[in-house]
């Protein structure tokens, strides 16, 4: 599918979170991990590890981070990872799915982007050593996160995988067919 339509699919999950939870959830707030999510006025400038509202947020500008990802690894990435991680700011985002709960990951702030991209190269690279085909991972399980859910770089299926194991099974033809099955849940406030 185009990253058109993993947007599309993303903007219609972050709707459906939005309504089952109206009232925004807390995060603790660090001057030194600055993200647009916060939603507060530019002039209130709360205390470090106060509670404050957030909210995915879209974002404006676009970003190096995968064209240098390619270059690094000598491939082109799936249109519908660079979808996927591009549209918002957030944290991770819990979900149901028919297997049960998971975590959507997501970047917070720029610096969140750059630790994703070292860690995507961590991942590839440990699947080239393995010979297996590229995947990128986009979710991990929930409660335990001892699997998690990739894409497929050549063909954008989804895939359920375990660490260091060959994939499991697929799941769905597409990011954004996935991402349409899924039920948002409550954003628990963070302590």
């Amino acid at each position: 599918m185009s990253d058109n339509s993993v947007s599309a699919a993303l903007d219609r999950f972050i709707n459906r979170q939005q309504q089952c939870q109206p009232k925004p959830p807390k995060a603790i707030y660090d001057p030194e991990w600055q993200s647009a999510c916060y939603q507060v006025e530019p002039t209130e400038h709360p205390q470090p590890n106060a509670q404050v509202p957030w909210r995915p947020v879209r974002q404006e500008e676009n970003h190096s981070m995968f064209q240098r990802l390619s270059e690094a690894l000598e491939v082109s990435v799936h249109p519908d990872l660079i979808a996927f991680y591009s549209r918002y700011w957030s944290d991770p985002l819990p979900a149901r799915s028919s297997d049960g709960e998971l975590s959507l990951l997501q970047v917070w702030n720029d610096d969140d982007m750059e630790r994703l991209r070292s860690n995507l190269i961590g991942h590839a690279l440990m699947l080239r050593k393995q010979k297996r085909p590229l995947t990128f991972f986009f979710a991990c399980t929930e409660p335990d996160g001892d699997y998690f859910l990739s894409i497929d770089n050549e063909t954008g299926v989804v895939l359920l995988e375990q660490p260091g194991k060959k994939p499991l099974r697929k799941l769905a033809d597409s990011l954004a067919d996935y991402l349409d099955t899924l039920e948002p849940l409550k954003i628990p406030d963070m302590e």
